[in-house]
């Protein structure tokens, strides 16, 4: 992950994409996307799209980096 901080924040999602293949990466990013969806849709009501947008990445990023600590081995 820290590889993919330093590439820059337009070039972070391409370049998970490009690194890891489009399938590698959906399969590692679905269960944190789906947990942040799932909480930004039932806990974030804030009456701002850019609020309750920001909230629902910032909740993927850190569910995100969370499993990425449980799943460290299998990378």
């Amino acid at each position: 992950y820290t590889s993919l901080f330093r590439s820059g924040g337009s070039r972070l999602m391409y370049s998970l994409f490009r690194g890891l293949g489009v399938q590698a990466a959906l399969r590692k990013e679905a269960v944190p996307f789906a947990a942040a969806f799932l909480i930004a849709e039932m806990f974030y009501k804030w009456k701002s799209f850019t609020l309750e947008c920001i909230g629902f990445l910032i909740t993927w990023m850190v569910l995100s980096y969370i499993q990425s600590l449980f799943l460290r081995n299998e990378d």
